[in-house]
């Protein structure tokens, strides 16, 4: 049964002001953090409408499943920012905002006029937070930057060589959700700064550089301290195997991570393999130096039992274990709010619980240019010169929304 919002708790940023210059994944997904931790968040967007309003499916024109999260708790302005009256719009709403993000390339923003020493004439004490591909002063400053650009430089594809497939990317929108909340972190630092110092700042977050450094946590491995290539192992080992995947059993799938010797005894024991109990292969060191006589040996043991024993063996020994969750089994679990245009929909809850401060889904997404005239009005257009800005094509908007039909897309 549909739901209404969550509770409308304040939340940890209640107060914060965001104006929100970022398009497709990465950015949105930063703004729609702290706008689940309270921020107010003001969109600004084209009249065409982000790319993630046409990821895949959706209920009505405007808002694709994607969009639903990702766009909550935002308010949305579409100007036209080429402009000079959308840009003036833009730097009168950016005066009353603590924080302006935006993922444009360096180029665009010196076109446009939208740089930190430009900002802090309406607002000295900013948070001008930028993210972009590749750093602002290498050669590739100005290069396109998409998640299967960021995961190849940021060396996705060696890591999957290295575990024995093909060079590929992971199916998943990694570099665009890791620079995300790299992003959003960063934000929260530099508010932190100046609650202490009252000076605002410029921030910069190249997506390479977030993914690189997420992926060499582990995987600089035994190269960190050494400048031979010949006596470096890069990689972490143990799990650059093709092995290191779900086991099957009797009747499903699970995942198991027998990490001490005792759990390998009590799985060796239960699955009819007694006499490998004490292999050298099969010790913690053992393990490190050659992972796959391990996992082999574990894919045969699970296939011996249904996924219910080995959990109820699992359970009682204290090894790690738990079935394979399906996607729709995922979604199924989700709590269901009711969208004013779009109807029911799953809600992906905010994954940090406050005891203090409770985040909250405040709005839902919004159809494009929903609250032009609020927040235009709020930063003191009149009537009139909002009309005129309507009239002019510089204030857009995507669809009143009593014309949004269920099933349209954009």
């Amino acid at each position: 049964m549909a739901s209404p919002l969550l509770d409308a708790a304040a939340g940890p940023l209640d107060g914060v002001r965001v104006l929100d210059l970022t398009s497709v994944i990465m950015g949105p997904l930063a703004t729609q953090v702290l706008g689940d931790l309270g921020a107010e968040v003001i969109a600004i967007e084209s009249g065409r409408g982000d790319t993630n309003r046409a990821m895949g499916p959706g209920p009505v024109r405007q808002l694709s499943d994607v969009s639903l999260n990702l766009l909550r708790n935002k308010r949305n302005v579409a100007l036209d920012l080429k402009a000079p009256a959308g840009l003036e719009a833009l730097f009168r709403v950016a005066a009353t905002c603590d924080v302006l993000v935006t993922n444009l390339r360096p180029a665009p923003l010196e076109r446009l006029g939208i740089t930190y020493e430009a900002l802090c004439t309406v607002r000295p004490d900013i948070i001008f937070c930028r993210a972009q591909g590749f750093p602002s002063d290498s050669e590739e400053a100005n290069e396109p930057a998409y998640d299967d650009i960021i995961q190849a430089a940021g060396g996705v594809p060696d890591v999957m060589r290295r575990a024995g497939s093909a060079p590929s990317m992971v199916p998943i929108l990694l570099a665009d959700k890791v620079s995300g909340l790299v992003l959003a972190n960063a934000i929260l630092a530099a508010l932190f700064h100046r609650q202490r110092t009252g000076e605002g700042q410029q921030v910069e977050v190249p997506m390479v550089d977030a993914l690189r450094a997420f992926m060499l946590v582990e995987h600089g491995a035994g190269a960190m301290s050494g400048e031979d290539r010949g006596t470096r192992s890069t990689g972490y080992q143990r799990i650059l195997t093709p092995d290191r995947r779900p086991q099957q059993t009797a009747d499903g799938w699970i995942a198991v991570f027998p990490y001490l010797d005792t759990h390998w005894e009590t799985l060796l024991v239960e699955g009819g393999l007694a006499d490998l109990v004490g292999d050298p292969r099969l010790t913690r060191e053992g393990r490190y130096k050659d992972s796959s006589f391990a996992y082999s040996t574990l894919r045969h043991v699970m296939a011996t039992r249904t996924t219910a024993d080995w959990l109820a063996v699992c359970r009682r020994a204290g090894i790690p274990a738990t079935p394979v969750a399906d996607l729709d089994d995922l979604i199924d679990t989700l709590p269901i709010a009711e969208h004013p245009q779009a109807g029911p929909y799953r809600l992906i809850p905010f994954p940090v619980r406050f005891g203090a401060t409770p985040v909250s889904v405040r709005r839902h997404a919004p159809l494009i240019g929903e609250h032009n005239r609020e927040v235009l009005a709020e930063v003191g257009y009149s009537d009139q010169e909002i009309d005129a800005l309507e009239r002019d094509r510089i204030l857009r908007t995507g669809g009143a929304a009593e014309s949004v039909a269920r099933g349209e897309r954009p």
